[in-house]
């Protein structure tokens, strides 16, 4: 089970689709499958899986050329991967309830079915709005296939052989992150973004049509269960509004623009009405009184914290590769996929050691293996060669085996079975909206230090500057008009500007993951802590 919860969140580049809380124990025990029906079961959840994970990752390299092609900057297209997050992270506490009242066979299903129309209708967007919409609904309708697909496939096997169903489903999950950047970046540079999605059409009904087949009699049936509406509708609220604020912040000049302000009143107050109703309500839809644990609480903030770095930097990296050191979508791929290999290698390690060893001291492995790979990044240069930019991917791989296992078994040490659920679900819903606002506010960091950069570099560019008229004089000379070679020579200086933009954004993150380690060791963790059932994911 601790191989499991590495798979799904360890793996590269872009990070895995985000893992919600387990489906609730089904009424009824089914034996386990046999001969073909177990091989084809395994199969079909696989490959929904697989379709899930590597629809997350495989998008980041192609948002220069859906940027491009929808007439949006490329800090406009990031929302196509923030609006999945934030999505997800909603549908996240709702598969529990989502499973009670439907069935985890029927559930599962319809979540395949509705994903491969939403993959499709996102294909079929015209425009930057449509495309978010549609992946929105893609992001909803994904939150039960990750954690039914395990809930299914322990309830396939034997019990004595769960570790073997969960490492296969770990690989499964494992490799569609190392394969989307690649499969992203040829899609996109010999077909077009539109068939990034459109892959998922047959993929999606196979699965589906298999999972069906094999398992609509194993399926303990709906029963009524109470939702927390008004919860819920606060959470969308308080969430929603919040990402949007963060999203158009930079493009509206923050709080100087009255829509950003009153974004702002809105997410607060729905915030704290969301705080005094999930505290008091019988059925909350969050349990937030997880949080006056110390362990639970320390591990969800430092688990989301370095998630929201880590997932920033990730949709970072493709986009300076591709926007200004000239990278197509299939070398920017080729650069971030690797970041999968040290992950694949060192997960079962350390899920077989987590019991072992204290989480915190292999978090802290991890904490300093991503400031090191960070630090490393902070000295690229505009003439970095490919390699320059492989070898710190291939390290993250590392630091990343360490991360997720050892921080989950913190957050959920000490805590009774009964509450598993629960907490798997809040320190998710937490983790996946940092990852969102992360990347959001990566961005538009990113922006904001290049344009600093820019001025200071253009100020050496004047014609008092004989270096700066030698240059005009030579790109005259070589056939440009004057106006093309100040074109040029601004190029030029936002390569440099926007270069050095990202290595101040690498350097930060470097700190405040060193930052972190401080956080983690206020933890508390028991002896011998596992990840627990709650921690599968």
């Amino acid at each position: 089970m601790a191989t499991a919860t590495a798979a799904l969140d360890g793996p590269a580049g872009p990070p895995p689709a985000p893992p919600a809380p387990p489906a609730p124990p089904a009424q009824q025990e089914f034996a386990p499958l046999k001969g073909m029906a177990l091989a084809l079961g395994t199969v079909a959840l696989s490959l929904a899986t697989f379709m899930n994970v590597l629809d997350t990752s495989i998008a980041n390299v192609s948002i220069p050329a859906i940027s491009g092609d929808v007439g949006v900057s490329p800090s406009q297209g990031t929302w196509v991967i923030t609006s999945f997050a934030v999505a997800n992270a909603i549908s996240v506490p709702l598969t529990g309830w989502l499973t009670q009242r439907f069935g985890q066979v029927r559930l599962f299903v319809t979540s395949v079915l509705l994903f491969v129309m939403a993959s499709w209708l996102c294909g079929l967007a015209p425009n930057l709005s449509t495309l978010i919409a549609f992946r929105v609904l893609q992001g909803a309708v994904a939150g039960p296939m990750i954690p039914l697909s395990q809930t299914l496939l322990l309830a396939s096997y034997p019990s004595k052989k769960s570790g073997t169903a969960m490492a296969m489903w770990a690989m499964t999950v494992l490799v569609a992150p190392v394969a989307g950047p690649l499969l992203g970046g040829w899609i996109t540079d010999n077909l077009s973004w539109p068939w990034i999605f459109y892959i998922n059409i047959p993929v999606g009904l196979f699965a589906a049509a298999l999972t069906w087949s094999i398992y609509r009699k194993r399926d303990p049936g709906p029963r009524r269960v109470p939702l927390d509406r008004v919860g819920l509708l606060l959470l969308i609220l308080f969430v929603g509004t919040m990402q949007i604020m963060v999203d158009k912040g930079k493009e509206l000049d923050w709080f100087s623009s009255t829509q950003i302000v009153t974004l702002a009143i809105v997410s607060s107050v729905a915030f704290l009405f969301f705080l005094a109703w999930e505290l008091t309500d019988r059925h909350p839809i969050v349990d937030l009184r997880l949080f006056g644990r110390r362990n639970f609480t320390m591990g969800t903030v430092s688990l989301s914290v370095a998630y929201g770095l880590f997932f920033g930097n990730v949709v970072l990296l493709p986009l300076w590769l591709q926007q200004f050191m000239g990278y197509t979508a299939t070398w920017a791929g080729l650069a971030t996929a690797p970041v999968g290999i040290l992950a694949i290698l060192l997960s079962p390690w350390v899920g077989k050691n987590v019991g072992r060893i204290d989480p915190r001291r292999l978090a802290t492995v991890a904490f300093v293996g991503f400031a090191f790979v960070l630090w490393l990044r902070s000295h690229f240069s505009t003439d970095a060669p490919f390699e320059t930019v492989l070898i710190p991917t291939v390290l993250q791989g590392a630091a990343m085996a360490f991360f997720f296992i050892p921080l989950q078994a913190i957050v959920f040490s000490g805590l009774t079975p009964d509450k598993l659920p629960s907490a798997a679900g809040l320190s998710n819903f937490v983790r996946i909206t940092a990852g969102a606002v992360g990347t959001s506010l990566f961005t538009t960091l990113w922006d904001s230090r290049a344009s600093l950069h820019h001025a200071q570099l253009s100020e050496a560019i004047n014609n008092g500057s004989a270096a700066a008229r030698q240059t005009l004089q030579t790109m005259q000379a070589g056939g440009l008009s004057h106006e093309q070679a100040l074109a040029a020579v601004n190029r030029m200086i936002d390569q440099q500007a926007y270069t050095l933009a990202v290595d101040d954004v690498f350097w930060m993150s470097a700190v405040l993951f060193i930052l972190l380690i401080g956080v983690i060791w206020i933890a508390r963790p028991k002896p011998g802590a596992g990840v627990g059932a709650g921690g599968a994911h």
